[in-house]
């Protein structure tokens, strides 16, 4: 099959419109809707529903859907892998959340590269739901999150807990007015949303609400406020720009390595883990 039609489908499913979709893919809006018949005619089905500018899968476009992204995901991770240049051996495909390549990831990617220079890296970052799919479906070979997936056909290792602190760019803050006071909540996942929610009943809606731990940390440096981030993030700024709130319990969130137990790559996989089990 050609992937040019793969890719036709997909982007107009994202784009809702055959001119977007002309545009991104850099071909005629004619180009598009003669790949779209192509495709519906060797399927036998049609794939989209028009009504106006309104366009919308079919039942069978839904369905045809998740085959042509493991397609055209199983095909570019082909094309990376048979394109290694000589001298490397493996090719790793790594995803994480955001915030855990903050955290510890960009470090350990160092240690990888240095330490195995026989191996390709491809460094991505994904949402959860995205990271996911990208495990099963064969496109990533490791992933990092927060919250452990239950599902047989991934493996899961722990991490060590990350230390998460409240800090301050004021001292000698309370917890109480911390949490009243510019507060800024980082989402580090389910279990520290529990936890913080049980530790704070009746925290007031927060300054800003920040996926990301970078984020959070530029904005406290800029406008001022609390926090709970990783010791290691703001280490460098503790007693001078940014002051531990004392009474504010540790929170530590858990991180999780997670690769397919079917994966051919597992035991370069559980070899690059062990950097994990010694810093």
């Amino acid at each position: 099959m050609d992937v040019g039609l793969l890719k036709a489908f997909i982007e107009v499913h994202r784009s809702k419109h055959f001119g977007h979709a002309a545009k991104n893919l850099f071909i005629s809006q004619s180009a598009v809707s003669a790949r779209i018949r192509q495709l519906e005619d060797e399927l036998g089905v049609r794939l989209f529903s028009r009504d106006r500018n309104n366009i919308e899968l079919t039942a069978a476009g839904k369905k045809f859907l998740v085959y042509a992204e493991n397609i055209l995901n199983t095909w570019n991770k082909a094309k990376q892998e048979i394109a290694i240049p000589e001298g490397i051996d493996t090719f790793l495909s790594i995803a994480g959340l955001p915030s855990i390549w903050d955290i510890f990831l960009e470090n350990w990617l160092a240690w990888v590269h240095r330490e195995n220079s026989a191996t390709a890296l491809h460094a991505s970052v994904m949402t959860t739901d995205s990271l996911m799919r990208s495990l099963l479906d064969g496109t990533s070979d490791l992933g990092f999150v927060f919250d452990p997936p239950q599902t047989s056909q991934l493996l899961v290792k722990e991490l060590a807990p990350v230390p998460l602190i409240m800090v301050s760019t004021e001292a000698d803050l309370s917890a109480e007015i911390a949490i009243n006071k510019n507060y800024i909540f980082v989402d580090w996942g389910t279990s520290f949303g529990m936890i913080h929610a049980r530790q704070y009943p009746d925290m007031p809606p927060p300054m800003l609400r920040a996926a990301v731990g970078r984020i959070a940390l530029s904005f406290l440096n800029q406008c001022g406020g609390s926090a709970y981030l990783p010791e290691a993030m703001v280490a460098g700024q503790l007693g001078s720009t940014l002051f531990r709130v004392e009474d504010a319990p540790l929170i530590h969130k858990d991180v999780f390595a997670i690769y397919s137990n079917l994966s051919p790559k597992k035991e370069s996989i559980e070899k690059l883990l062990i950097w994990f089990d010694q810093n």
